[in-house]
C-alpha cells in the first residue's frame, strides 16, 4: 500500500508543479519515502489538531522541497487535496517555500538553506525547560548541509545530549549547479556525524522498511542526537529528471508531465 502511495504522491507533486509552472521536483521526488515513513508511521501527529501540544514535530530544512511535504500533508488529510493545484499561486497558502502555519501542520519557514537544524535544537531545549517529552525530526539536503552553521548545529545537539533531535539527510547527490562531490564533497558523511557525537544510521532512502526500521531505531537512542544518512536519487521515479540537475528548480511542461506520470504509472 505504502508503495503505491509513494507513486501516487509522486504524481501528484509533478502536476502540481507543472500547473504552476515552477517549482522543484528534482528534490521533491527524492524524500518521498522518508516522509512516507514520518507521516504514515513514525510522527506522533493529528491532521485535525495540527497545534496539538503533544504532537512530534516535523521541520523542512531543505525549504524547496515544500511540494513534497504540501502533498503529503494533503494525503493525510491536513487540508482538500484540490487545494494542492494552488501551488505558487497568489493568494495560495502553498508558498514556493514554506510559511510557518500556512497550511496549519507546517511548522518552520524555510528555503534560506542551513537553519533548519538549529531550530530543530531551540525547541527541545524549549521543551526540556518544559518537561515535554517529544521527537524533533529536521529534513535536510546534502547540499545544504555544505553550510557551517548546520556544523555548528550539530555540536550544539551534541552538547546538550539533545536525544529529541532526528536530522534526516536527503543524500541525493546533487544540488543546484552539479554533483555534490564536484562541488564540495562532503563525505564520509555517516562518519561525519558520528565524529560530531551524533549516532548515525546510513539507509537507503527509497527502501521503505529501511526506513522505518531507521526511525525505530533512533528512537531507543538515549543521551545523544541521530543522523539518518539516507542515500536517495534526485528526481527519483522518472527516467528523464534521475540525476539530472537541470530538474532541480524546473517545471515539466504538458509532453514531460504526460511521459513522467506514465514512466510512474507502469511501476505502480
Amino acid at each position: 500500500m505504502l508503495r503505491k502511495l509513494a507513486v501516487e504522491l509522486r504524481q501528484d507533486i509533478l502536476r502540481i508543479i507543472a500547473k504552476a509552472g515552477s517549482g522543484h521536483p528534482g528534490g521533491s521526488l527524492s524524500m518521498v519515502e522518508l516522509l512516507i515513513g514520518l507521516f504514515w508511521y513514525t510522527l506522533r501527529h493529528d491532521p485535525k489538531r495540527p497545534d496539538w501540544p503533544e504532537r512530534d514535530l516535523f521541520l523542512l530544512s531543505k525549504g524547496h522541497g515544500c511540494p513534497a511535504l504540501y502533498t503529503v500533508m494533503a494525503h493525510r488529510g491536513y487540508f482538500p487535496r484540490e487545494e494542492l493545484l494552488t501551488l505558487r499561486r497568489y493568494p495560495t497558502r502553498l508558498q514556493g517555500h514554506p510559511e510557518r502555519g500556512s497550511p496549519p501542520g507546517v511548522e518552520m519557514a524555510s528555503g534560506s538553506l542551513g537553519q533548519g537544524l538549529s531550530m530543530a535544537n531551540g525547541l527541545a531545549l524549549a521543551d526540556r525547560l518544559d518537561g515535554r517529552r517529544r521527537r524533533i525530526f529536521c529534513l535536510m539536503g546534502d547540499g545544504e548541509i555544505q553550510e557551517g552553521q548546520v556544523w555548528e548545529a550539530a555540536m550544539t545537539s551534541h552538547h546538550h545530549k539533545l536525544d529529541a533531535v532526528c536530522a534526516i539527510v536527503d543524500a541525493n547527490q546533487l544540488q543546484q549547479n552539479g554533483p555534490v562531490k564536484a562541488i564540495q564533497d562532503i563525505e564520509p558523511l555517516a562518519d561525519k556525524w558520528r565524529s560530531f557525537g551524533w549516532h548515525a544510521i546510513e539507509i537507503n532512502g527509497h527502501d521503505l522498511q529501511q526506513v522505518m526500521d531507521a526511525y525505530d531505531e533512533a528512537g531507543t537512542i538515549k543521551g545523544k542526537p541521530q543522523a539518518i544518512v539516507a542515500r536517495t536519487v534526485k528526481g527519483k521515479g522518472v527516467s528523464f529528471m534521475e540525476l539530472n540537475p537541470a530538474w532541480h528548480g524546473m517545471a515539466p511542461k504538458p509532453e514531460e508531465l504526460e511521459r513522467a506520470l506514465a514512466e510512474l504509472q507502469a511501476v505502480a
